[in-house]
């Protein structure tokens, strides 16, 4: 009987993603602590090898292509031109490194983080399990696991082998007709980049909207623009069942044998893939939580030190504790969490804003990246008035001297939502080409409650997009 190996760190982390990075960093940074993370995949995580890098390489060449149509002088020169995919999908390989993670284990070590290959369990206060080796922890165990696509129960959609968010980032050929089931940030992107690639893109939306958390005026100019491009969006759509007998398992990216067959309210679809694209459920089922007197397979509840509710060992940051499923706010939570970790692990107090995760609280910016980009931080509308704040609703299209310069047809909408009796920003929502940029300065106006009045004091530079500060200042001007 072989005997099992036991080893003891200051900090464990389960989950090798930009989380368990930055948890396992913070927590040991200038000091003699050991950490090691423990990664059944690849060290990177979801973000760097199927998510936000792959994503984002994909999305912006075709940004890039739409921006040269739409511009005098460049547009004669690419003429009916498409683009070459091939090349589009090398320069994703490079971000991703052709699924190779050495250059991140690479970091992590140069660190001072260990890095242990498997999948770890809690199996009791501070003991991981990876493969009969037991890992002891001195002062911390972060879970940092985050979440795995769903595949909803429609009859015959599991046997059809569809594509989720992996394949769609990480494909080798692409469908002449897809059909994208859902209408949330995955769907809505992917069908942006399909569409660049010149496929036919058919969304299959259960409710009336796409991208429904946001404000309604968003997910009407996604929606015209995704149409525009040639997308057809099938809304308040009820998928009843799914066919394809040709079904194989090709490997990520690659389509999945014949063409596949959707029942949508009666009607029949026809598509030669389908990716599924309706939601995300926690990473944790295999956890070992039940051993701490948790439940297996649920999102975690965490304080705002990303602590577990009683205990001072016990951490979860990132998607798997439900309070921002964003790749920067896991990372957000994971500086805090390491801080945390850090001070209580020297004995100091957990004094000072940077112990606690308040940004998850109504401060949440994201941006989604669509044929029209979606900037957005804080409170919708509807949010904030359901949390009885008396609101004032500052909007105007984007049309400035910055933005009639980036492109030809320039197209787009900026609101504020206001605390009247504050006199400061709780939500803003940016939409049109290249509004990313503008959203970090909303956040700090958001995060550091700065008054509108303020405002008229931060002259925004000329021509930039960002003069449509002034415009929103200019519309309640008494």
């Amino acid at each position: 009987m072989t005997e099992k190996s036991t080893d003891e760190f200051d900090v464990i982390v389960i989950g090798g993603g930009p989380v368990g990075e930055n948890a396992a960093s913070y927590a040991i940074a200038g000091s003699d602590r050991t950490a090691v993370i423990v990664e059944h995949e690849l060290v990177g995580g979801e973000c760097s090898y199927w998510a936000c890098m792959p994503s984002k390489a994909l999305l912006r060449s075709g940004e890039v292509f739409d921006t040269a149509r739409n511009m005098p002088g460049v547009r004669e020169v690419i003429g009916d031109r498409s683009l070459d995919v091939e090349a589009v999908l090398a320069r994703r390989e490079s971000f991703t490194h052709s699924l190779d993670d050495s250059s991140q284990v690479e970091w992590a070590e140069s660190a001072g983080i260990s890095v242990i290959r498997g999948s770890g369990r809690l199996t009791g206060t501070k003991t991981v399990d990876v493969g009969g080796r037991t890992l002891t922890a001195r002062h911390a165990v972060v879970l940092a696991t985050g979440t795995t696509a769903s595949i909803p129960n429609t009859p015959g959609l599991r046997d059809a082998l569809p594509w989720i968010s992996r394949d769609a980032t990480n494909m080798h050929e692409v469908p002449a007709r897809i059909a994208i089931i859902g209408g949330g940030v995955v769907a809505c992107e992917s069908a942006t980049w399909l569409l660049s690639f010149g496929a036919e893109v058919t969304m299959i939306v259960r409710g009336s909207t796409l991208l429904a958390s946001g404000e309604p005026f968003a997910s009407d100019l996604v929606a015209d623009a995704l149409r525009a491009r040639g997308a057809k969006i099938r809304f308040d759509a009820e998928l009843t069942s799914v066919s394809r007998p040709d079904a194989r398992g090709t490997g990520v990216g690659k389509i999945h044998g014949g063409p596949v067959e959707l029942t949508v309210g009666g009607e029949r679809i026809t598509a030669d893939e389908v990716l599924v694209a309706a939601g995300r459920r926690p990473a944790s089922a295999d956890l070992g939580l039940s051993t701490v007197g948790m439940v297996d397979g649920k999102y975690i509840d965490t304080d705002d030190h990303l602590s577990v509710a009683g205990t001072e060992w016990l951490y979860a940051a990132g998607d798997i504790n439900g309070r921002a499923p964003l790749t920067h706010m896991g990372k957000y939570q994971a500086r805090i969490a390491g801080d945390v970790i850090a001070a209580r692990a020297e004995g100091k107090p957990l004094h000072g804003k940077r112990f606690a995760a308040t940004a998850d609280h109504g401060q949440i910016p994201q941006v989604v990246f669509t044929a029209l980009e979606v900037a957005s931080v804080g409170q919708t509308e509807k949010q904030a008035r359901e949390a009885g704040i008396d609101v004032e609703i500052l909007g105007v299209d984007i049309a400035v001297a910055g933005s009639s310069l980036q492109q030809d047809d320039y197209s787009g909408h900026a609101q504020l939502v206001v605390d009247k009796a504050a006199d400061v920003i709780v939500g803003a929502t940016f939409v049109g080409a290249g509004v990313a940029e503008l959203i970090h300065a909303a956040t700090v106006a958001v995060v550091g409650k700065v008054t509108l009045d303020d405002l008229w004091h931060a002259v925004p530079s000329y021509p930039t997009v960002s003069e449509v500060w002034l415009r929103l200042l200019e519309s309640r001007r008494e």
